[in-house]
């Protein structure tokens, strides 16, 4: 077990304060023990508590997900959205989509000036920025599937908002980077903003996040979209330019949607299905890679890469072209994904030559990049297990506080093509299958899966990052699956990524020279990054041993019932 200790105040039954030390654990072993992964420690050990005391899988990813509402409010969130992939010890497989949706004021060119130019400032910060947030919605969903009742699962949170934690040194620099647009974006003083910068230690207090939660806990689910906290969300939308109204959010709902299930070298990798591209760009990443043989190479040896990033580019330029919401498009998953038209998009590959992104999509302006989301893993003692993603978009969403509610609003808007050919804050680029439509929900790259051996959950995997996240899902099961990795290298070691724009391909600092060297030669352009991802991944093998990897890139940390 790697563990590394830092003092955080944290939540005690006897309803006040102490300090105590909390482990930040970076790997588990155990057997037949729940586990728990996710951003933070204090969030791993809410889910863990739940276990404990009787919580099944979707219990404990329902109280985590409320803890990281509170101790992770850059991504953690009530006020964002996501996709659930689960699957019960039964067998049972299922998804649920609490993606946010599109205002009914929403309109295709919103975010256009009078000359047609996209003013991406308007669907990144401020309230203009904000899709209908669907995370409680998709607690209430993910509670059929539970034992505890929600008053329960939601305690755990409300203790820490009320109670406060020590926050970290990450989490200081953090707020202190953000501080200039917290100022710019809201009207009324937040918990956030200090006069003077936060530091390792201080203590984040959120009294008016734990009275929103208590409303939760009290009233359900019309405990958010209605009734006082609907009418702070509208009353901030108003002190704008936000176009939410009451009717949006009573109006919200979940989609439990059939899961993206296909076979890959004696497993099942079971995924995200639209409105995410995610469990589609796996599909056609693994199957393209697969037709050269990719387990005869070594991991980021040289041709590993090559084939993988070629595998890469053609997936993300059928995302531009043909990805949304499939109550909007018509969905073509199903020709995406077959062998036959795989065959053909891998007939331009050829070894030793970076194949041109015009050869395999149209050329449009250089994107950007962010990574904000969060991602959770977690197996139950039953065998249950569940994989969820969750965001608010870019680094605490709009930058917007809810005044008088505590906590952020996401900036998902930015999500669809804001106008075809002009990328997101991702980079992702896209076309009218992703264009804006009120109640559409816009397209995400999240890609919580599960992979089953035997029937049973074998691997449990997901990670935030925006674009990357799909690349670094994919390379996690290959790493194991093909290049027989321990599950600590499978997550820490380097990864890269390429998306079809721009045309290089991303690697972290500590990516092998050589191979780098080796892809120059061959025309591909290389650009550097401090990292890519933050993966949690959780392992079982046949006898229920199991091994849970929170990624080293972060305060990440592994619980154990």
């Amino acid at each position: 077990m790697k563990k590394i200790i830092f003092f955080f105040l944290v939540f005690s039954q006897l309803g006040f304060a102490q300090f105590t030390d909390i482990n930040i654990v970076k790997e588990i072993h155990t057997k037949n023990k729940g586990l728990v992964v996710s951003a933070h420690p204090l969030a791993s050990e809410a889910g863990a508590k739940i276990l404990k005391l009787g919580g099944n899988a979707y219990d404990a990813v329902i109280a985590t997900q409320y803890a990281l509402a509170v101790v992770y409010p850059q991504a953690g969130n009530i006020g964002g959205g996501g996709f659930l992939v689960g699957v019960k010890n039964n067998g049972e497989k299922f998804t649920i989509d609490f993606r946010e949706t599109a205002p009914e004021k929403s309109s295709r060119d919103m975010y256009l000036d009078k000359k047609g130019n996209a003013n991406t400032d308007l669907s990144q910060n401020g309230r203009l920025a904000v899709g209908i947030p669907g995370s409680v919605a998709g607690f209430y969903a993910t509670l059929k599937h539970a034992k505890l009742p929600m008053e329960k699962l939601i305690q755990p949170a409300i203790d820490l908002a009320e109670q406060g934690f020590a926050i970290t040194q990450k989490e200081a620099s953090l707020l202190n980077n953000q501080m200039e647009f917290f100022n710019q974006h809201n009207k009324n003083k937040t918990v956030f903003q200090k006069s003077t910068p936060w530091k390792q230690g201080d203590l984040l207090i959120q009294k008016k996040l734990g009275e929103t939660l208590k409303l939760i806990q009290k009233n359900g689910a019309k405990g958010f979209y209605e009734g006082k906290t609907a009418q702070l969300i509208i009353d901030e939308m108003k002190r704008g330019n936000g176009i939410i109204t009451l009717n949006d959010l009573k109006n919200y709902k979940v989609v439990e949607r059939k899961p993206i299930s296909f076979d890959y070298k004696g497993t099942e990798i079971v995924s995200m299905p639209l409105p995410s591209s995610g469990g589609i760009l796996l599909a056609q990443m693994l199957k393209m890679s697969n037709f050269e043989k990719l387990e005869k190479y070594q991991q980021n040896s040289t041709p590993a890469v090559q084939i993988m990033v070629e595998a890469e580019r053609r997936a993300f330029a059928d995302r531009a072209e043909y990805m949304g919401d499939p109550g909007f498009i018509k969905d073509k998953t199903e020709m995406l994904i077959s062998e036959e038209y795989l065959k053909n998009r891998w007939k331009s590959f050829t070894m030793n030559r970076a194949t041109p992104s015009s050869e395999v999509g149209k050329i449009i302006p250089q994107p950007k990049e962010s990574t904000e989301t969060t991602h959770i893993s977690i197996i139950d003692k039953d065998g249950n297990a569940v994989a969820v993603t969750t965001t608010l978009n870019g680094l605490y969403g709009s930058k917007v506080v809810v005044s008088g509610a505590g906590f952020f609003l996401n900036n998902e808007m930015d999500d669809f093509s804001v106008k075809p050919g002009v990328p997101n804050m991702f980079g992702a680029v896209g076309g009218e299958a992703n264009a804006i439509q009120p109640g559409k929900r816009m397209l995400s790259s999240m890609t919580p899966t599960i992979v089953m051996k035997n029937s049973k959950p074998y691997i449990i995997v997901g990670t935030p990052g925006g674009t990357t996240i799909p690349t670094s899902v994919y390379q996690s099961i290959v790493n194991i699956v093909d290049f027989k990795l321990s599950p600590n290298m499978a997550v820490n070691s380097p990864k890269f990524h390429q998306q079809w724009l721009p045309e290089s391909v991303l690697v972290e600092k500590n990516f092998p020279e050589s191979t780098i060297a080796d892809l120059q030669k061959n025309n591909y352009k290389i650009e550097r990054t401090s990292q890519i991802g933050r993966t949690e991944l959780i392992i079982i093998d046949e006898n229920g041993n199991a091994i849970a990897v929170a990624d080293g890139r972060g305060d990440d940390s592994v619980a154990v019932e």
